[in-house]
């Protein structure tokens, strides 16, 4: 059985791919800073043309708009410094277009002359790029203004109106084009609050030591909790860790219980401990990691 992908999904794997053997040759200039996940455009408008001979327009002129069913999205990077937008045509069109700022700046308005291929620039550089419907240019030489920009935590793009002119392959041929976006105002990072309690329990039946505590959070989300429970009794060194995950929801703390194992042949028992509390959750909103961490003296009774 054969099985194959629409010309589009193959298009777009297939630059993905190069993108990822460019980046790992180190010879890109994307470690300014990592690119946040693309969100949807809430409202936005999308167009270019071109002159005869120009290889990415084909001399035509495309328009594409939110309000009219055609969905783009939008990111940017944690240093502010690339915008990259998406265009998922209603007719079946797919284009995506990168802005890039020289290495070491933010993208802010102005003019910016002398750009080169994105993600190829290097040093003073700005990055350019436009391609799409299985076209794109090996080399380029372009021009582009941002007239307006707004980013928020993470890479979040609010607002881009920007311009463009772009040459292929040294040529004099060039497409031309400009871009508004229009998003929300971007919603908070998440932020958690762990809580280890000073009192546990060390078991006399299976010497598991038991510890809790509680999690606070500013949006729903799901927090695993985990850490090390450390204790020396004479000449003896015990430890072990425990795992367990809660639902949080934004209001009152929430409680979690851990039981940590002893890694040896040694129980743990009543008195001092150290325990090294960690929440971990992702956000939402942002698609990444936040942790927060906690050590503190806990007083062991025996269950």
């Amino acid at each position: 059985m054969n099985l194959s992908l629409p010309r589009r999904v193959l298009g777009r794997a297939t630059a993905t791919l190069a993108l990822a053997l460019a980046t790992a040759t180190g010879t890109t200039g994307l470690l300014s800073g990592a690119e946040a996940h693309a969100l949807p455009v809430a409202e936005g408008t999308f167009s270019f043309g071109g002159d005869e001979g120009d290889y990415i327009s084909g001399g035509r002129s495309h328009a594409y708009a939110t309000a009219s069913q055609d969905r783009m999205s939008v990111s940017g990077d944690t240093g502010n410094r690339v915008v990259t937008v998406s265009v998922d045509g209603a007719n079946g069109d797919w284009w995506t277009l990168n802005l890039g700022a020289p290495s070491g700046k933010a993208l802010t308005p102005g003019t910016y002359t002398g750009a080169t291929r994105y993600p190829f620039n290097e040093g003073t550089e700005p990055g350019l790029s436009l391609s799409g419907n299985g076209r794109g240019c090996n080399q380029l030489t372009g021009t582009f203004t941002v007239s307006a920009v707004e980013f928020g935590p993470q890479g979040y793009v609010k607002k881009l109106d920007a311009s463009f002119v772009q040459h292929c392959e040294g040529g004099t041929a060039a497409a031309r084009g400009e871009v508004h976006i229009e998003n929300p105002a971007p919603p908070a990072e998440l932020g958690l609050g762990l809580d280890i309690a000073l009192a546990g329990t060390a078991s006399s039946l299976n010497g598991k030591a038991t510890v809790n505590g509680t999690v606070s959070c500013n949006k729903p989300v799901q927090v695993t909790v985990a850490g090390d429970v450390t204790q020396v009794k004479k000449r003896d060194l015990i430890r072990g860790s425990f795992s367990t995950s809660v639902s949080c929801t934004p209001g009152a703390p929430v409680a979690w219980t851990g039981k940590a194992v002893p890694t040896g042949s040694v129980p743990f028992q009543k008195g001092d401990v150290e325990v090294e509390g960690r929440a971990t959750a992702s956000d939402p909103d942002y698609s990444r990691p936040v942790t927060v961490s906690e050590t503190v003296a806990v007083r062991l009774t025996r269950a």
